[in-house]
């Protein structure tokens, strides 16, 4: 992870020379904003990656004399058959046609939205105390 928040950090370097050059030649205001955030969001992305690459060992990525094996096995946990991701992709989709459409559908997305958070961040919890 050390490579990755290096190659995000140069590239919010980057990104933020071309905001600045580009912000003088063009005297353009969503161009330049939009360039000023994907900065920040390059700058965050690569500073988590760095904070967490810290904190965990080493993986295969940072070692220049690993083969392409030494990665292999379990990434992680994936929820094989969530609903949650629908939910909060139909209440997206509402949110920003309320913004073309009008704001009054925001009061029919904002629901689907919260129930489809609430139900992906609580899927797996099943209590404090609760005996299988």
């Amino acid at each position: 992870m050390k490579i990755q928040g290096r190659m995000f950090v140069w590239l919010a370097v980057f990104v933020l020379a071309m905001a600045i050059v580009y912000g003088v030649w063009s005297k353009e205001a969503a161009g330049t904003t939009a360039l000023f955030m994907a900065f920040g969001l390059c700058i965050m992305i690569g500073f988590y990656l760095g904070f967490t690459a810290s904190r965990v060992d080493a993986g295969a990525q940072d070692n220049k004399e690993a083969d392409v094996a030494d990665d292999a096995g379990e990434i992680g946990f994936f929820s094989p058959h969530s609903w949650q991701p629908l939910a909060l992709g139909v209440g997206g989709a509402l949110a920003f046609l309320g913004v073309a459409v009008g704001w009054w559908l925001l009061y029919f997305a904002a629901p689907i939205i919260l129930i489809g958070l609430f139900g992906w961040v609580f899927e797996y919890y099943h209590g404090e105390n609760r005996t299988q």
